[in-house]
């Protein structure tokens, strides 16, 4: 191994979508959960707190880590949910999330939406990069599919003919705002390992 780089999350589903994501990106850096403290998120901006996330990791292990801040921004809706995504309804539970969206919308024809993600990588010497990306699409009138995780059952990517939640793993993983974002900042962390 040439190095080690902390996941900045306690979502074990997300550190093993991000393995599969940089493994062969960053081949030769190991990739490590994290179990510290959660830090408060209160940027006002996705790269703002996942920058939050990505300090705190360094600040507690000692190592470079890499942090993602995402959401869904919904036109009709102005942006929102947005970088409160994750809590939009109160209860961070995705069914409620997507209930309030759905209610939100309700009548809404013109149903158009980004999933956005920021991917930082922080380094103990205080170096930050940040790479955000977008995955556009639209909002569904109802959730469709049980895979992936938080909105996906209802955003239907421009580039697929199903919700992000009937995708499979590796249609996900070559198409997504998270994947679009790890993989640029992929060489910025290979430049730092030297590999």
């Amino acid at each position: 191994m040439t190095g080690t780089v902390v996941l900045a999350t306690h979502n074990q589903g997300k550190v093993v979508e991000l393995r599969e994501i940089l493994g062969a990106a960053i081949e030769g850096v190991e990739l490590v959960g994290y179990d510290g403290p959660e830090p408060v998120e209160d940027g006002d901006t996705y790269a703002a707190n996942a920058l939050i996330k990505a300090r705190a990791a360094v600040a507690h292990t000692g190592l470079p880590a890499l942090a993602d801040d995402s959401g869904i921004a919904v036109d009709a809706l102005d942006g929102a949910p947005g970088i409160h995504s994750a809590r939009y309804a109160g209860t961070r539970s995705d069914a409620d999330n997507i209930a309030l969206l759905l209610r939100n919308l309700e009548g809404v024809v013109e149903r158009t939406a980004a999933f956005v993600c920021a991917a930082a990588f922080v380094t103990p010497d205080g170096t930050e990069h940040v790479f955000e990306a977008v995955w556009n699409g639209e909002v569904t009138t109802e959730p469709i599919g049980d895979g992936g995780h938080g909105y996906d059952p209802v955003f239907r990517p421009d580039d697929a003919d199903r919700t992000s939640a009937e995708l499979t793993r590796d249609e996900k993983n070559a198409l997504s705002h998270r994947s679009k974002a790890f993989r640029g900042i992929a060489p910025i962390v290979r430049e730092y390992f030297g590999v």
